[in-house]
């Protein structure tokens, strides 16, 4: 563990497969993280994205066959940094946002405490 991480940091994510949620929640609180929501669609993610208070997002690139691109924008604008989660490789990311992290699936608890730090060392919140 490094002591980089903000104590008490909070994550939004957005993933529709449930198991894939529950691992990676489970990762992030034994990485010292809370989650601070959880959504499995689009338009709950949304919905989310708007009233949720958090440090970092993680987010499932294609959501049930959906693309995340609106809730990565709102995301965006309420200046909070965020990491995508994809099986399809950066290619396979929103074209606009393709220059944001990516964690390639299925990814390590190693490779995720990793990308977390650096994206929120990077962010200027």
């Amino acid at each position: 563990m490094t002591a980089t991480r903000p104590p008490g940091g909070s994550v939004f994510l957005v993933e529709d497969e449930v198991m894939i949620r529950m691992m990676v929640a489970d990762m992030l609180e034994e990485l010292g993280y809370s989650v601070a929501a959880e959504a499995g669609e689009i338009n709950e993610a949304m919905r989310l994205a708007q009233c949720t208070d958090f440090d970092l997002a993680i987010l499932d690139v294609n959501v049930n066959g959906k693309v995340i691109s609106p809730v990565a924008e709102l995301i965006h604008a309420r200046n909070r940094p965020f990491i995508f989660a994809t099986g399809y490789g950066s290619s396979g990311l929103p074209e606009e946002y393709r220059d944001r992290p990516a964690l390639q699936k299925p990814f390590q608890l190693e490779t995720l405490a990793r990308m977390i730090d650096s994206t929120l060392k990077g962010a200027t919140v």
